[in-house]
């Protein structure tokens, strides 16, 4: 395009596109000078535009999953539970290896998830539940909640699921509430939510409703990890403001992601801000804790420090967005992660039920090989990827190391899906 402008300056210059036009010398220079100052910022404009796609929006639209291949790993031997979908979260009890699911349906999903922008709030299900799975018995159970009265009921999201440290029968059970806004259009405010704590025992069918926390600093709840007293936990805000341009700008780069800490006596208070992207959170028995970069595509190591700060301390990267994290009986990590991101959110998420959506699990290790001598702390191996035939949409990928089964399912997912690697 440059090139052609040039020439019909050039052209202008000798007189040839218009012969019977003769034009004062003052003016031609002057159509001279405004032809090489446009030529100029054009060659300018050009130049920003390639520099920024091959050194920002290229990267990024790699990272999505733009040309990404597809390879199926451990998909082989694979049963599915159409019966639990759009469950976003997935927390393993160890000792019986029944899951607790948070669920809702397909089709609130694409009203309402505040994570993705979804704020029709008159199509949000506020009758979310949580459901457990028994893979021995193949028994579904929904959690029948009890003390509950709030009339905006429940629209789910993270979880956590914690026995008692009085009682290992006894658990906590943490979840991200997502609630309306009492005034004003959410699309404009943002959603309302807070953490709900409730309790339960090992095998019941009912869910105890315990309190409320609702807090100026939980502003994007998306997940959490509770205490074993059911008094305190840290959540990840996905976004530093819950609607608005600079929300936008966080997908380009912009650190505004934190971990909040609360005590049902002390308060809340930022554990660590300036963060990116920041989504599944979980803990190791070691106290190490893990935060998914979501956007960037990481997982974040923080260690807790005596005021209940976090530090950051590693972190290690991967080729794809991540979701939900976990820590397995052998102190593995696993993440869902998205090989198709860009299918996900703005496909899969507007219509989960025609549209599939790839999955990948991610296995994070520590590395024994010859190259941790040269400083790769970290083995990761993907353990799970399908074309989304088997696993669509997955948010959250569980493995019960004692048993060998991997779970699987996500927060518009048709069905809950169940693996042996």
């Amino acid at each position: 395009m440059a090139a052609k402008f040039s020439h019909v300056v050039d052209d202008i210059h000798h007189n040839r596109l218009f012969p019977s036009l003769s034009l004062p010398n003052s003016l031609d220079r002057s159509i001279m000078g405004v032809g090489r100052f446009l030529l100029n910022v054009l060659v300018v404009l050009a130049a920003v535009a390639g520099g920024f796609y091959q050194f920002k929006l290229r990267p990024l639209l790699e990272r999505f999953g733009h040309g990404r291949i597809i390879r199926s790993v451990g998909n082989t031997d694979c049963t599915g539970v159409p019966e639990l979908k759009a469950c976003e979260k997935i927390v393993l009890h160890q000792p019986t290896g029944v899951i607790y699911l948070a669920c809702s349906t397909p089709e609130s999903r694409v009203h309402w998830t505040p994570a993705v922008g979804h704020l029709n709030a008159e199509g949000a299900s506020r009758e979310d539940y949580v459901a457990t799975y028994d893979p021995l018995t193949q028994k579904i159970t929904r959690l029948t909640v009890t003390g509950f009265t709030s009339k905006r009921g429940l629209s789910l999201h993270g979880m956590d699921v914690v026995p008692s440290a009085d009682d290992p029968d006894q658990l906590w059970v943490y979840l991200v509430n997502h609630r309306a806004p009492l005034e004003g259009d959410a699309r404009k405010v943002g959603a309302d939510s807070a953490i709900e704590v409730f309790k339960t025992i090992v095998g019941s069918s009912k869910l105890e409703y315990v309190r409320t926390v609702e807090d100026d600093t939980i502003i994007t709840p998306n997940d959490l990890i509770g205490s074993p007293d059911g008094k305190s936990f840290y959540v990840t805000n996905d976004h530093g403001v819950k609607v608005g341009f600079s929300r936008d700008l966080e997908m380009l780069g912009r650190s505004a992601t934190s971990v909040v800490y609360c005590h049902v006596d002390e308060g809340c208070k930022f554990a660590i801000q300036g963060m990116h992207g920041n989504n599944g959170i979980a803990q190791a028995p070691n106290g190490t804790i893990y935060v998914v970069n979501s956007l960037h595509g990481a997982l974040n190591v923080l260690e807790r420090q005596a005021d209940n700060t976090l530090v950051l301390t590693d972190v290690i990267e991967v080729d794809r967005p991540m979701d939900n994290a976990m820590v397995d009986s052998e102190g593995h990590v696993w993440t869902a992660a998205f090989p198709k991101a860009l299918t996900l959110v703005f496909k899969h998420f507007k219509d989960p039920v025609n549209v599939l959506s790839p999955s990948t699990a991610f296995r994070f290790s520590i590395n024994t090989g010859e190259d941790a001598f040269y400083g790769k702390k970290f083995k990761v191996d993907r353990a799970f990827e399908d074309d989304g035939e088997i696993a669509s949409g997955t948010t959250s990928a569980v493995y019960d190391a004692e048993r060998n089964r991997l779970f699987l399912n996500g927060l518009a997912a048709p069905r809950l899906t169940i693996c042996k690697l």
